[in-house]
């Protein structure tokens, strides 16, 4: 059996008590780390952490004291945090003509301040250890625009993307990485709801050169590399998880 990729490691997952945050946590369990679930989704949440062995902290990601208080809890605990996996995010699927302003601020407040704040307050502790690693769930929206897919989460996903970029370049002579992940459609219960009319999944299955949608553990075994010693020289990278969609 292999040596587990992520032994001696402490991560902290937001929006993990349920879909691709929870098979992030999952497979970083697996691998060896000790785990951080995050979410605003106290029962849900616990349940997920419960089921793993890992700890459940409540975490708003839009809120600043809510990301001083969740790190100092990890500190408290772990005294280390080596992995930042801001995953958390929404989408109000509404085009840009029917979107109000309070959507696409409530959008922006999750999906961009969240890591924002996330990486704000984790890279100091980071620098203290010595290094670490941020990674950041972007999309395929967040290097393409896309058919499918309204214009304030596209707007919000390469606003991360970029944000990732920053990061990379000025705090990699602090041994920190950075990189964001950028799945296509990922087959989860809500996409699956989602794609029940044969000819919108037609649609979705056409744009993947690979002909199938991503699964959580495609997605997550993305975030295991790159949180590991495999990826030490990975930096600054938008990773694609789309089965070819963004090379066409």
């Amino acid at each position: 059996m292999s040596a587990m990729r992520l032994a001696g490691k402490t991560a902290l997952i937001t929006g993990a008590a349920g879909g691709l945050g929870a098979e992030i946590a999952r497979r970083f369990r697996e691998e060896g780390a000790s785990v951080f679930v995050c979410d605003v989704n106290r029962a849900e949440g616990e349940k997920t952490a419960a089921s793993m062995g890992a700890v459940f902290l409540t975490l708003d990601v839009t809120s600043e004291e809510s990301w001083k208080a969740a790190l100092s809890s990890v500190l408290k605990r772990t005294g280390r945090l080596d992995i930042l996996v801001n995953n958390a995010g929404i989408n109000i699927r509404k085009n840009i003509e029917e979107m109000d302003v309070d959507s696409f601020d409530a959008m922006f407040a999750v999906n961009v301040k969240g890591p924002f704040l996330g990486i704000k307050h984790s890279l100091p502790i980071m620098r203290a250890a010595g290094g670490g690693v941020i990674l950041n769930m972007s999309s395929i929206c967040g290097l393409v625009g896309h058919r499918y897919t309204n214009e304030a989460y596209t707007a919000a996903k390469g606003a991360l993307t970029l944000l990732t970029k920053s990061v990379a370049v000025r705090y990699a002579k602090d041994n920190i990485r950075c990189n964001s992940i950028h799945p296509s459609t990922v087959e989860t219960a809500l996409v699956q709801a989602m794609l029940k009319d044969p000819e919108r999944r037609a649609e979705r299955l056409g744009e993947v050169p690979l002909g199938r949608l991503a699964s959580a553990t495609d997605v997550a075994n993305a975030f295991v590399y790159l949180a590991s010693d495999d990826a030490s020289f990975i930096n600054g990278v938008a990773f694609p998880v789309d089965g070819g969609l963004t090379a066409g």
